[in-house]
């Protein structure tokens, strides 16, 4: 007889493998699709992700969340912890860190062995060790926004990240903030340029929505621009607050056509990774905020 703890890790178990089934056309008689998740970007709840890692995670975990983004990796750690203890720690509250963000520079490129360096070669071999899918990049070197040669020939650096992702067994990705879209190239934006010098084989897109939004940049407009690139997205609502600045709030509260975009990711975009991101809170707890975005993405039918 199976007592509450071992019940509750078996019905969330049956969940699990009941909506990876549910996402598989013709289930395992069609053509190969990449399962579909639900989860969250650790920064969402950042500052108790700081005092608390295990303990927040415990939580995010008792809420009803089964997968996680990371944001906290840095000298061979996740939020402090060696790969091997932080593995442990997501083992037993029943997580799975399925992506994380860390930023390739052009000081992880060898450009006279051609080749990366040991510090992003050890990245990759974490992410990969701790079980993610997607190692993703957030971000650029600062002068790589003025000089269009250059972040063309890093866009190459980005084609061979995807090649060594490859061999680790992992996707390599790039997430988005506003800048992509603001800077421009000869009346080009950057985010474009990206797309038109990477491989979408070997550099996934996650399109974060409500960075992107404030910039006049509709998520529509771009999935529909070229279909099939935006493997991953950061789900967010946005508001304009008292001063006239766009800030996140829970989804479903705000201005954005969330279920039109959800909807043409699914069925445009080759969108399977759906990832919740809330920054700002209008004044609620942000493990609160988390709670109700799983209801409503929930609710959805994700």
């Amino acid at each position: 007889m199976m007592n509450q703890n071992s019940r509750r890790i078996f019905l969330r178990n049956s969940s699990v493998l009941a909506a990876g089934a549910a996402f598989m056309p013709g289930h395992l008689f069609a053509s190969p699709k990449k399962i579909e998740r639900l989860g969250l970007q650790l920064y969402s709840v950042r500052d108790a992700m700081h005092a608390d890692p295990a303990g927040t995670l415990k939580k995010l975990s008792d809420i009803g969340y089964f997968q996680i983004e990371h944001a906290g990796y840095s000298d061979r750690k996740f939020y402090g912890y060696t790969v091997k203890d932080f593995k442990k720690i997501l083992d037993d509250t029943h997580l799975n860190m399925t992506s994380g963000h860390v930023t390739l520079l052009q000081k992880h490129w060898d450009a006279a062995n051609n080749d990366f360096t040991d510090e992003w070669k050890q990245a990759v071999d974490d992410a990969a060790e701790v079980g993610q899918k997607y190692l993703i990049s957030p971000g650029l070197d600062n002068n790589l926004l003025t000089d269009v040669d250059a972040f063309k020939k890093f866009m190459n650096v980005f084609n061979k990240c995807g090649e060594l992702c490859k061999k680790q067994g992992i996707q390599f990705g790039y997430h988005n903030h506003d800048f992509e879209f603001t800077t421009l190239f000869s009346g080009v934006r950057l985010y474009d340029v990206m797309l038109d010098n990477t491989d979408g084989a070997l550099v996934a897109q996650q399109m974060d929505i409500g960075n992107m939004y404030p910039t006049g940049a509709m998520p529509l407009d771009y999935i529909k621009k070229y279909p099939g690139r935006f493997e991953l997205m950061h789900v967010k609502d946005q508001i304009k607050n008292a001063s006239g600045k766009y800030e996140n709030t829970v989804l479903g509260k705000g201005i954005l056509p969330l279920k039109d975009i959800l909807k043409e990711a699914r069925k445009t975009g080759g969108t399977s990774q759906f990832i919740i991101e809330q920054e700002e809170y209008q004044g609620m707890d942000p493990l609160e905020c988390s709670k109700l975005d799983l209801k409503v993405m929930n609710r959805w039918g994700y």
